[in-house]
């Protein structure tokens, strides 16, 4: 039994903008994604200047923040596990 995935660049799911002339030698057209809900996501951009073509991709901060956040909270966590459950220092016992 195969399953067939969805083909990421099909033109039914990437949508390329209407064109926006900066100057007279540079041209910009922006790239979109239709989610299976219909919602529109920004990948990047092409920019075309003098007929050479750049890719420039969409960055997503806010989804990079939560990511470092997240692992900052998960690092905390482990490590005051591991403190709690045995401590760095040595034990000082006195016998007598």
């Amino acid at each position: 039994m195969t399953s067939r995935l969805p083909d990421v660049f099909s033109p039914s799911v990437m949508q390329y903008g209407e064109t926006i002339r900066v100057d007279d030698r540079t041209t910009i057209l922006p790239v979109s994604r239709r989610s299976t809900r219909g919602a529109e996501t920004a990948v990047g951009l092409f920019t075309i200047t003098d007929g050479a073509a750049t890719w420039t991709p969409a960055v997503d901060m806010g989804r990079i923040h939560l990511i470092g956040a997240l692992t900052g909270l998960i690092a905390a966590t482990l490590g005051c596990t591991a403190v709690l459950r045995r401590p760095p220092w040595p034990n000082v016992t006195i016998d007598r």
